[in-house]
């Protein structure tokens, strides 16, 4: 493939594609792509201090009754939710839509240092953050030994 821009049919330019088969690439607008652009916008940081495991989510626009926080047997902690699509009223007229809608779901399985039962969550402007406190590291208790001889 070249890295030069090329032009077909359609009047389109067109770069170098890394991913040419990827299935979902010409689908319209459908309900899966909307689903697939939400989960892709749920941009979630995860920190580790001293302390704990800290996980921070963009999720603007949503109240914290519509996300859930989750702890699965395995050690997953599953962030999820639904933005819904704005109410359209008969007599609107839409120039753009670039905010996604749909369901989102995020995993990360936690590190055998984390107290799951210890999970604490909180939302501000947008922003959810998932505090889990980690197990202290025990240093190795050394004891001396004496030498006979």
């Amino acid at each position: 493939m070249s890295m030069i821009p090329s032009f077909f049919g359609n009047g389109k330019s067109s770069i170098f594609d890394p991913f040419p088969l990827d299935p979902f690439r010409n689908f319209p607008f459908s309900e899966f792509s909307r689903e697939n652009s939400a989960i892709a916008n749920a941009c979630v940081d995860w920190k580790e201090t001293p302390e704990a495991h800290l996980f921070k989510a963009d999720l603007p626009g949503l109240e914290k009754e519509e996300v859930k926080v989750e702890i699965e047997d395995d050690r997953v902690l599953l962030i999820s939710g639904e933005r819904k699509v704005e109410k359209e009223e008969k007599n609107d007229t839409w120039h753009r839509v670039e905010r996604s809608s749909g369901k989102f779901m995020r995993r990360f399985r936690l590190p055998e240092n984390a107290k799951m039962d210890q999970v604490k969550a909180s939302m501000e402007n947008g922003v959810l953050t998932v505090t889990i406190p980690k197990e202290e590291v025990k240093k190795p208790e050394i004891k001396s030994i004496d030498i006979s001889g």
